[in-house]
């Protein structure tokens, strides 16, 4: 819709100040004589939009100018990005904010938008946490979120594997993952991940701390989530797969097991196939493939497959007495 757009091209020179024609083009996917028509548009409303020309030319709003969402105030227009997961934002303390901000939101919209967005509503729902799990008790999550957003150092008391540490952290971002959050924090001058849920307790040193230049929390998330994987990742199990066992394999190992898939072998007569599947240690490797039943084996590496050969040994003497 060109209202959608013409908002979108108003929020993008209020945020980011002056950007040329073809910059706003890349940014709304739309052609350069398409972004002349949408400023003129915005000019007729009367929205004050100045032309510059030459090298260091473009667009941008009048100085001073900014338009806002009716009624909202800073906090209701933050807890706008929380608005599809009202579990978390209630976790950060941003229910009733968020409540707000929604009410004020719909009752700007014209009748037919207003009425989409109670269709949405009615019709979508997200539900972040994992199955057959209990969310984490996160008590210490609202005071944390609060050094994140203001840049205030905290001193912390964490329980880890090893044991109990006492460390002062620079808090950059927090993480909702799979129904567990984690806290991103600069310490002992290296990024760090810790589970909120393992925070005894949190207090702010009164100080403040300038966060690392450059730093972004997506692109870091994303880097920690793969090295985390390739190292518990340590090995690749060689398996033979029954054509239930291949529907499994899925269900069981996510991604990993559909590229295993993917790389599968032809099928042979009764339809069982070999695939090499990352897993992790062997202890951890030997309880989830016994959960592809009789519909696998492990061909090896060797060691693998006598761990799982002793674990199916103990299993079948465990079991040989009852009726």
């Amino acid at each position: 819709m060109r209202a959608d757009r013409l908002l979108s091209l108003l929020l993008l020179l209020q945020n980011r100040g002056r950007m040329t024609a073809p910059e706003l083009a890349a940014e709304l996917e739309v052609s350069v004589r398409t972004v002349y028509r949408d400023i003129e548009a915005l000019g007729a409303a009367g929205v004050p939009v100045r032309a510059e020309r030459g090298p260091e030319g473009g667009y941008r709003l009048m100085e001073g100018y900014r338009t806002r969402l009716t009624g909202l105030t800073d906090a209701e227009a933050g807890s706008l990005f929380l608005a599809g997961l009202p579990g978390p934002a209630r976790d950060l303390g941003l229910g009733a904010v968020l409540a707000s901000a929604r009410l004020k939101v719909e009752a700007a919209l014209p009748d037919e938008p207003a009425g989409q967005a109670r269709r949405v509503q009615e019709r979508f729902h997200l539900d972040a946490p994992a199955w057959f799990r209990d969310a984490d008790p996160v008590p210490q999550l609202r005071r944390i979120a609060r050094a994140v957003w203001e840049g205030r150092v905290l001193r912390t008391h964490y329980r880890r594997w090893r044991g109990e540490v006492h460390r002062e952290v620079c808090p950059l971002g927090l993480v909702l993952k799979g129904g567990i959050w984690y806290l991103v924090a600069l310490a002992e001058d290296a990024v760090r991940t810790y589970r909120v849920s393992r925070f005894v307790a949190v207090e702010e040193t009164g100080e403040t701390f300038a966060r690392p230049a450059g730093f972004d929390l997506g692109a870091y998330w994303a880097q920690s989530s793969q090295r985390m994987e390739a190292a518990l990742r340590q090995q690749t199990a060689l398996l033979r797969l029954s054509p239930r066992g291949q529907k499994l394999l899925p269900m069981q190992f996510g991604a990993a097991g559909r590229q295993a898939l993917d790389g599968a072998g032809a099928p042979d007569a009764e339809g069982w196939v070999e695939v090499e599947l990352p897993v992790e240690s062997e202890a951890v490797a030997v309880g989830d493939l016994l959960r592809l039943g009789t519909e696998a084996e492990v061909l090896g590496p060797a060691g693998l497959r006598q761990a799982v050969a002793r674990a199916v040994a103990v299993l079948a003497e465990r079991y040989a007495g009852t009726s």
